[in-house]
């Protein structure tokens, strides 16, 4: 275990807040001296079934303590996650079933194994409790938290301002957060920003039931590509940390300059001094932007696999060449008239279309091309296109995905 002023000194680079500091250094010098681990507790809600690099900012946190000789526990929100937490929402979610929440929840797992130490992780699901507890334990736990406390959070305070609904499942979400850092006894819990309110309500319950209150660290919110909101997958603005390593290069290359130095320190493994420096001035931006791709990559896949992504990708977009490899598209038989196929049908068939509507949204957009080289690549508006199924035609969604078209 690595000295407490290392530990706190690694700590205070990746936490935006610590809640309070010195109870934290209280609790690691308590944990030397006794050779006992902290208990260090992060809430996952699997809301949609991956994770992207925003999500895993505080995984790679969670996953430092671990490194630090510490006992990680995760909390799948099985149960939580049905409620939707609140943070951050300027209205209410929509509620998913338990079916779809322990759906995604195996997925989830998966993706975590990459970053946190599964063999040495403590996976709990709050349904361990939730599911056992009648009305009456929930009419005791709501009275652990006062309607004005509840209103005291800003999503709460905009939403009554701009006449918006606030669910009284939503005012539960938060109390249930705190309940599960009692049932799991945690020491510190980690969390983004936005998860604050909820981490000091754990505090709250964990010191009227008598416990040693725990400890917030929190990190910031990674702000997604399209620079103004926070990175989430139904929004489409984010990098996912399943995604073959040209894709997460490419969107990588996207991010916008004054967001770099964030994405640098969330979202790599690079030394401080090493991202000081790229960060400068004396680096062209597009070549500390490569850089930035490359680490997001290397940081899951290695970095062979970063450094064949970023020459894919200076082969298309630098040199104006077809990527070397393409997945094929094949066009069944029913789709096909006289040697040609609607341009809908084709990009729905790609996967980068979920229906007819987005697709007819996609090439309107003029996100849709076809073409045989990468010079005669050309873009297609018209909804009622039919294409021609010549050899070698290639289809081109968006500005990184490429198809070659056969016919089935």
């Amino acid at each position: 275990m690595p000295s407490v002023e290392a530990q706190l000194g690694r700590i205070k680079r990746h936490a935006a807040e610590i809640i309070p500091e010195r109870e934290l250094a209280e609790k690691l010098n308590k944990s030397a001296r006794s050779g006992e681990p902290l208990r260090v507790k992060l809430g996952l809600d699997p809301t949609a079934p991956d994770i992207h690099i925003g999500n895993a900012v505080p995984l790679h946190i969670l996953r430092m303590f671990q490194n630090h000789g510490h006992h990680a526990i995760l909390i799948i929100g099985d149960y939580t996650a049905t409620i939707g937490d609140p943070s951050g929402q300027n209205a209410m979610r929509p509620q998913l079933s338990r079916g779809e929440v322990l759906q995604h929840a195996g997925t989830y797992l998966d993706q975590v194994g990459k970053i946190v130490d599964m063999d040495e992780a403590q996976v709990v699901h709050n349904s361990e409790w939730f599911a056992k507890m009648d009305l009456a334990d929930v009419i005791r736990l709501a009275g652990k938290l006062t309607v004005a406390r509840c209103l005291e959070r800003d999503d709460f305070k905009k939403r009554l301002g701009a006449a918006r609904p606030i669910g009284l499942h939503e005012m539960l979400y938060p109390l249930m957060q705190a309940y599960d850092s009692v049932k799991v006894e945690s020491d510190i819990e980690l969390g983004g920003t936005d998860q604050t309110f909820n981490i000091l309500l754990g505090r709250d319950l964990q010191r009227e039931v008598g416990m040693e209150p725990q400890v917030a660290v929190t990190n910031r919110l990674l702000v997604g590509l399209d620079g103004t909101e926070k990175m989430s997958k139904s929004k489409g603005n984010y990098i996912g940390i399943n995604e073959s390593p040209e894709t997460m290069y490419g969107k990588a290359m996207s991010v916008s300059d004054d967001l770099m130095d964030t994405y640098f320190y969330l979202a790599t493994d690079l030394p401080e001094e090493q991202i000081e420096g790229l960060l400068a001035g004396g680096t062209h931006p597009r070549r500390a932007k490569a850089e930035l791709a490359r680490a997001i990559v290397e940081r899951y896949y290695g970095r062979e696999d970063a450094l064949r992504a970023g020459k894919e990708f200076d082969r298309v977009f630098r040199e104006r060449r077809l990527p070397s490899e393409m997945p094929e598209l094949q066009v069944p038989p029913e789709l096909i008239d006289e040697g040609r196929t609607g341009i809908v049908q084709l990009v729905k068939l790609s996967g980068r279309a979920g229906s007819n509507s987005q697709a007819r949204r996609l090439i309107r957009q003029g996100g849709v091309s076809t073409g045989t080289t990468m010079e005669c690549l050309n873009t297609v508006r018209d909804i009622d296109k039919k294409v021609e199924l010549d050899d070698g035609l290639i289809l081109k969604i968006g500005k990184r995905h490429f198809f070659r078209v056969q016919s089935g």
